[in-house]
């Protein structure tokens, strides 16, 4: 069980608090606001080593300055995208981070936004708004294309990597995988244990990459059941697994789940 502590801000966002080697440190991931952090920061008895930002949206960092401010403390961010308060810019490849509260390697998964990354360390992945449990964000700044070979990296990592992401979306996001894919028994059981956590007041986060790759159509975009559906709703027959994904982008942009 990890003790990354999730701090809920807004409607549905998750800023999390994810310790490292020394006791009592922690990375901040994606502080859209500092008032939650500083919450949980004093209830827990913590303090923060160093900010990871996995995109610009406000959302994510709008509370950056206050926490930067505050504590004096580094702010990682992407080099390709403008974020008030980033001290270290960084791009992928890059290893950011310290010995007390870890390192974590920089992927570049744009789509979402233009420079989106997302900081995997610790046997966990922080996915921002790209990948998203049983589903993925939308693309606002990239291409289909760019989204589709940013999730194939993410799905490549190691199966029991623990992915956090930006948002609770996951109960609507495994409506919308049902209606791909009807028969995936993964998915159906991944809806009854999404409904037991929240009715208990708990996040559905952490889910893992093997658990995405059973579930989560944005990352079956090659099985066939994934392409049929995806063939249905288009109109026809797609060629390659980036052109289902388009056709299953645009099909989730429209779902009411």
């Amino acid at each position: 069980m990890d003790d990354v502590i999730a701090a809920q801000a807004f409607r549905d966002n998750y800023i999390w608090l994810a310790p490292g080697p020394e006791p009592g440190l922690v990375a901040v991931v994606d502080p859209g606001d500092a008032g939650p952090v500083m919450d949980a920061l004093a209830a827990h008895g913590l303090s923060p080593a160093f900010v990871l930002c996995t995109h610009h949206h406000g959302d994510h960092v709008d509370g950056v300055p206050a926490l930067a401010q505050r504590y004096a403390i580094p702010v990682y961010g992407p080099a390709a995208e403008s974020i008030p308060g980033v001290t270290h810019p960084i791009q992928d490849g890059d290893v950011v981070g310290s010995d007390r509260a870890g390192f974590y390697r920089v992927l570049g998964v744009p789509g979402h936004t233009r420079g989106h990354v997302a900081y995997v360390g610790a046997g966990r992945v922080f996915s921002g708004d790209t990948l998203f449990a049983a589903g993925c964000g939308r693309l606002f700044e990239g291409t289909a294309f760019q989204m589709h070979a940013s999730l194939m990296r993410l799905a490549a990592l190691p199966p029991e990597t623990r992915v956090y992401c930006g948002h609770e979306y996951t109960l609507a996001n495994l409506a919308f995988a049902r209606l791909v894919e009807p028969d995936n028994a993964a998915v159906l059981a991944g809806e009854r244990r999404a409904r037991r956590l929240l009715a208990a007041g708990q996040p559905t986060i952490p889910t893992t990459i093997a658990d995405e790759r059973a579930v989560n159509p944005f990352l079956r975009t090659s099985q066939p059941g994934v392409r049929r559906a995806a063939a249905t709703m288009g109109g026809r027959e797609t060629d390659t697994d980036a052109a289902v994904f388009a056709t299953l982008r645009r099909w989730k942009d429209g779902f009411k789940g």
